[in-house]
């Protein structure tokens, strides 16, 4: 069993300023990591800074930066700011991200994602280690940069990678890789692109998951988020790359044929359920550990809604998240991150401190998720879909 389990946050529905109550159960279940996301709901860092300050113990990581979006300066201070925050515990992830979210969005021409990304990787390699950055990369030019406050512990910096272009780089230069959108039998395809990386390395998989025995809805919801998804071109290719140009060729064709009724009835059974993991919470645990067996060391859930979900309301959630969790695997003895102290008090939504959430061994109040979007855990958008190109 691995030893690290991760959660997609901010979580849909849950005001951030109560997250202290989210951030407690899930220590408290096992989760040792959380990870963001940056699309068009919350930046990446302000998810990750709350629970820095809340849980003390948790890992955090981002999944990913867009590397287009801020410019080298700005992110470098953005992660230096976050790693003092959590020394040793924080890794930067980035990626090209889409089209969409970059030039669409936000005004930045989305032009040579590979070279850009790996000049963002190399500046960001030498500005968190307090080097004075001067001079030209393919793709920018930086004059004189110094960060004033670097930290201590440079952040990890890993990248997000589909095909092999992408992940030899990330094998080659950076910490780690974040894998999303594959099923736990691709793994092994895509990790034998690394190469040799170097000592430490971390391979991450961003996992849909949806918690409900109802098959029937699972699917329909998995299928929604298949034909969204993986009609990106970025996707496309990977899945092409992957092997599934027969099974995936009718889905694509009706797409492009603008039939998307057509579209979601071509996606078959098998694929779903190789790509969004269903079942009871101790079922889905089980089947995130053939990833973890195929290679991943951290196994990150973005949750979906369920009709569970949606009956039982703060009460149910606050169940799901102790059935997925490590804890629920663990002898008494072994105690989750969250018992080894208490959150820092800071406000919430209420008025009140986030320590009212319930002290160590009590209850941990979880506000009612009230959104009906089609991720729980805020795990992005078909326009944020293509991290690699």
């Amino acid at each position: 069993m691995t030893k690290r389990w991760g959660m997609t946050v901010p979580l849909t529905g849950v005001p951030l300023a109560d997250h202290a109550a989210v951030y407690a159960a899930l220590a408290r279940a096992g989760f040792t990591d959380v990870w963001s996301s940056e699309v068009a709901g919350a930046d990446a860092f302000t998810p990750l800074t709350l629970a820095a300050v809340w849980q003390p113990r948790l890992r955090l990581g981002t999944a990913v930066v867009p590397a287009f979006t801020r410019g080298p300066g700005l992110l470098a201070m953005s992660a230096a700011a976050l790693a003092e925050l959590a020394p040793g515990r924080f890794a930067l992830g980035i990626g090209s991200s889409s089209p969409v979210v970059v030039q669409d969005w936000n005004a930045v021409s989305f032009t040579e994602p590979y070279r850009r990304t790996r000049d963002v990787l190399r500046f960001l390699r030498a500005a968190l280690a307090g080097e004075t950055v001067d001079g030209a990369f393919d793709t920018f030019t930086v004059r004189r940069f110094t960060l004033e406050r670097p930290p201590a512990l440079p952040p990890q910096l890993v990248l997000a990678a589909l095909r092999p272009g992408m992940l030899r780089l990330a094998g080659a230069e950076a910490d780690g890789v974040i894998l999303n959108w594959l099923a736990a039998d691709d793994v092994p395809r895509a990790l034998a692109e690394l190469g040799s990386p170097r000592p430490g390395f971390e391979v991450t998989a961003r996992i849909f998951v949806c918690p409900t025995e109802d098959a029937e809805h699972a699917r329909k919801l998995g299928r929604r988020l298949i034909t969204s998804y993986l009609t990106v071109p970025a996707y496309a290719a990977f899945h092409r790359w992957l092997g599934r140009e027969d099974v995936l060729g009718p889905m694509w064709k009706a797409w492009a044929d603008g039939d998307r009724r057509g579209a979601l009835a071509a996606v078959p059974d098998e694929l779903v359920d190789a790509l969004v993991l269903h079942g009871s919470p101790e079922q889905v645990r089980q089947q995130v550990q053939r990833y973890v067996d195929a290679g991943v060391d951290v196994p990150v859930l973005a949750v979906l809604p369920t009709p569970e979900l949606a009956a039982g309301g703060p009460a149910a959630l606050a169940e799901l998240i102790a059935r997925l969790g490590l804890a629920a695997l663990a002898p008494p003895a072994c105690a989750p991150a969250e018992a080894a102290g208490p959150a820092a008090p800071a406000p919430s939504s209420s008025g009140a401190p986030a320590d009212a959430v319930g002290p160590a061994d009590g209850p941990v109040v979880i506000p009612d998720p009230t959104s009906a979007s089609t991720s729980m855990s805020g795990s992005g958008s078909r326009s944020g879909a293509g991290e690699e190109s």
